[in-house]
């Protein structure tokens, strides 16, 4: 298992490298560190998230929704691209992903009652578990592993991507039409979304062991934050779809 091999861009050995030859401290990144900067960006994306849910309307959803997503999407890039901005941009990136979910999950509350606490709660569940299938070796990022993730993810975005394409020209695929396949679908991604989590812990866990520097937390954090965030909107599908809602 090599450093810098996952499915999530935010690890990939480019990244893990640029910051090494940036950082100034030669102070390393720790497990305990890492699990601080994490829930702090948590924190932040709740806050934000709950900001825009008081006061997110029909009429201005798409623009806390185009807002948190764009910015959101814009400082995830800066991240990637600048990771010794981390310490700056990941909270700012929490932000502005606070708004995104914050709208997104109104929207969906306001179709059904109580489904915000369900996706929170199995988002939640999900990451501990996988943490705790991780730490006992019933799950680990082996080549093998390493590979179909990253397949799959990727099969996951140009699908997304190719859907969102022939949407413009009223074509697309909508998953609440296709019944009991749709839903089978639907839990394959977020199994794949799950399953990404096993990777982000292996390179958290290489990085610390390889002295990686200080940096290295609040960029690890913020790797954790994309995939929690996709895995909750996803979570908020799942349901939507299983209740007949979407």
């Amino acid at each position: 298992m090599r450093l810098g091999q996952s499915s999530n861009p935010v690890f990939n050995r480019d990244r893990f490298r640029s910051i090494a030859d940036s950082a100034v401290s030669s102070e390393p990144m720790t497990i305990n560190g890492t699990i601080n900067k994490t829930l702090i960006l948590f924190g932040v994306l709740l806050i934000s998230a709950a900001f825009v849910w008081t006061r997110v309307s029909p009429e201005n959803f798409l623009t806390f929704a185009i807002a948190g997503g764009v910015g959101g999407l814009i400082l995830a890039l800066v991240t990637i691209f600048k990771p010794q901005w981390a310490p700056i941009s990941a909270p700012l990136y929490a932000l502005f992903e606070g708004a995104l979910v914050g709208a997104v999950s109104a929207m969906y509350e306001g179709f059904m009652d109580g489904i915000v606490i369900k996706a929170l709660g199995l988002t939640l569940s999900v990451l501990f578990v996988m943490l705790a299938l991780y730490r006992t070796g019933v799950l680990r990022a082996t080549p093998k592993f390493r590979k179909g993730v990253i397949i799959a993810t990727a099969g996951i975005f140009f699908f997304y991507l190719l859907n969102f394409i022939f949407s413009m020209f009223g074509g697309g695929v909508s998953l609440g039409n296709l019944g009991l396949l749709g839903i089978g679908i639907q839990l394959v991604i977020v199994g794949v979304a799950s399953m990404n989590l096993i990777l982000d812990f292996d390179n958290i866990e290489n990085g610390v062991n390889q002295g990686m520097p200080k940096l290295m937390e609040w960029y690890s954090g913020f790797g954790i934050m994309v995939t929690l965030v996709w895995l909750y909107l996803e979570m908020l599908r799942l349901i939507a779809l299983i209740s007949g809602r979407n």
